[in-house]
């Protein structure tokens, strides 16, 4: 949950900034920009911790550590998609459907007990996933909508 701070403290801020120099908060570009500023983090987050992001992957997953580095990059290229408004929209779709797959490696992560930052088995596992996770990406999911698609 930490993460959704990031969000919504980037989303508060850049409402207050807009309204200060624009005369209004600019609502459009600061909920793109705070899942810009949570998806550019998320994505450096992949080659900090490479090892326990690699074992979220399901075994069954060939070349595990690629699509580590791979999703790394998507995610930091949806965060600059998000802030170009030509290709917010389809950035807005294709990322939504990112975090639905990517939800997968979410439910192996728990069931194993995965903590990606120790690279090991001490995670907190099935009910980080219920009582965390699967409200983030409700709310990712949601907030990428709005504003990457029905606002835009």
């Amino acid at each position: 949950m930490k993460l959704l701070i990031i969000l919504f403290v980037t989303f508060i801020l850049s409402l207050l900034g807009s309204f200060i120099f624009l005369g209004r908060p600019d609502v459009l570009f600061s909920g793109n920009l705070g899942m810009a500023v949570f998806i550019i983090f998320t994505g450096l987050s992949h080659f900090k911790f490479q090892k326990g992001m690699e074992m979220m992957i399901p075994d069954f997953i060939p070349a595990r550590m690629f699509w580590v580095y791979c999703t790394g990059f998507l995610e930091i290229a949806a965060g600059i998609g998000l802030m170009i408004p030509v290709i917010r929209e389809i950035t807005a779709v294709l990322l939504i459907i990112f975090y639905i797959l990517v939800f997968i490696a979410n439910i192996n992560s728990s069931r194993k007990n995965i903590n990606i930052f120790k690279a090991d088995h001490t995670g907190p596992g099935m009910r980080y996933l219920y009582r965390q996770r699967i409200p983030m990406q409700v709310i990712l999911i949601v907030w990428t909508w709005y504003f990457g698609i029905y606002l835009n």
